[in-house]
């Protein structure tokens, strides 16, 4: 027997305003017929399972205990200062001084996610 993960889900306070913001940094469409308020909504990702978003009443309180793990297309530092830009927030530095690590950041409702080396990152550190 094997089960096939349908999505990721991720509880917040606006299902569709989160949405939105993962799906600037996905590049990636929200299902076309979620709408403003919607307590549900989607990104639909390239391949895998699709970012589910559920409106809960309650905050978040501790940290993640499973969370997305970022491979940028661009350098890890220029994808950083993007993602601040559209509202993430540096939660912890784990970037070493020979470009090793990674940055764990917020989404604006606080769920935490990695930046990890892109692969140009990951090469020119190996050349």
């Amino acid at each position: 027997m094997v089960s096939v993960v349908q999505n990721v889900a991720i509880d917040c306070a606006d299902a569709y305003e989160l949405a939105r913001f993962w799906s600037e940094v996905t590049d990636r469409p929200l299902h076309p017929e979620d709408r403003p308020g919607d307590r549900e909504t989607q990104v639909l990702l390239a391949e895998g399972p699709v970012l589910h978003f559920n409106q809960v009443p309650e905050p978040k309180k501790i940290k993640n205990r499973i969370h997305l793990c970022l491979r940028p297309e661009t350098s890890r530092e220029r994808e950083v200062e993007w993602l601040l830009g559209l509202g993430a927030t540096l939660v912890t530095d784990q970037r070493n001084p020979d470009g090793s690590g990674w940055a764990v950041l917020a989404d604006p409702e606080g769920n935490e996610f990695c930046v990890l080396r892109s692969e140009s990152d990951r090469a020119a550190m190996n050349a």
